[in-house]
């Protein structure tokens, strides 16, 4: 005499065989946020005419190799050497753990590599005593944190290598536009926001609320790709206009 199999129990495997679906797919995200890529969303001024308020980044891990700042959750793990570990190319934009809490992710660009001298002049980057040139780029808006601008020079700043980017200038004599020379020791990087009067980087220590000189163990990965973008200032505006808050010429473009 066959038996039938019951009704509960085959809905049972059927919700068992959902589960496991479901869990498989949160496992392949995860892993591939843990060791390809990941999205980030930029909510400060710091890295502007580069990155703007309301950006929405994807960050390539596998350059850098990994470490436990690699995860795409923060667990209090103790710092670990990186695995499979290259250096960032001076220019690099980067995503990182910040030093003074490590639950926050930062992103600044690789100016100083270890063993470089860095100094700044009069608003210049010198590295091992070679300026960095500085093209007159027009005016542009630097925007603050809070929705309001000022009008900004634009600057084509050429690091040695020749690696090049636009930056922000507002003041001409800014309070970090002239720094004693540091050398950069090993396993450490000198990082820079592009909006180079609003940026809490390498030039301020983290006890002052800036980056200090970054340990590459606190390198989560390399910003390739701006992947969307929305004005906040639109949310002051009826809801019915949010769409036009939309930057489309930013969706999908390169950051360099």
């Amino acid at each position: 005499m066959s038996l039938e199999p019951s009704t509960s129990g085959s809905m049972v495997r059927r919700w068992g065989g959902q589960v496991v679906q479901i869990a498989a797919i949160v496992l392949v995200v995860l892993l591939a946020k843990g060791a390809l890529a990941e999205p980030f969303y930029v909510p400060s001024a710091s890295m502007e005419p580069t990155l703007l308020i309301g950006d929405a980044l994807l960050a390539s891990k596998y350059p850098y190799g990994y470490s436990t700042a690699s995860m795409p959750i923060h667990v209090s793990f103790p710092e670990t050497p990186r695995v499979f570990g290259e250096l960032p190319k001076r220019g690099d934009v980067v995503v990182f753990r910040w030093p003074g809490d490590r639950s926050q992710v930062w992103v600044k660009r690789v100016i100083g590599l270890p063993g470089d001298r860095i100094q700044i002049r009069g608003g210049q980057v010198w590295i091992n005593g070679q300026a960095a040139t500085l093209k007159p780029d027009g005016i542009g808006d630097a925007e603050d944190d809070n929705g309001s601008s000022e009008p900004a020079h634009r600057y084509v700043e050429t690091l040695p290598g020749g690696v090049s980017h636009t930056i922000l200038k507002i003041h001409d004599n800014g309070r970090l536009d002239n720094t004693a020379e540091v050398t950069v020791p090993p396993g450490h990087l000198f990082v820079m926001g592009d909006n180079r009067d609003n940026s809490a980087d390498s030039r301020v220590p983290v006890r002052q609320g800036g980056v200090g000189l970054l340990s590459t163990d606190n390198l989560v990965g390399r910003v390739d790709a701006i992947v969307g973008s929305w004005d906040l200032g639109m949310r002051s505006q009826p809801v019915w206009t949010w769409l036009s808050g939309f930057r489309l010429a930013r969706f999908f473009t390169a950051v360099h």
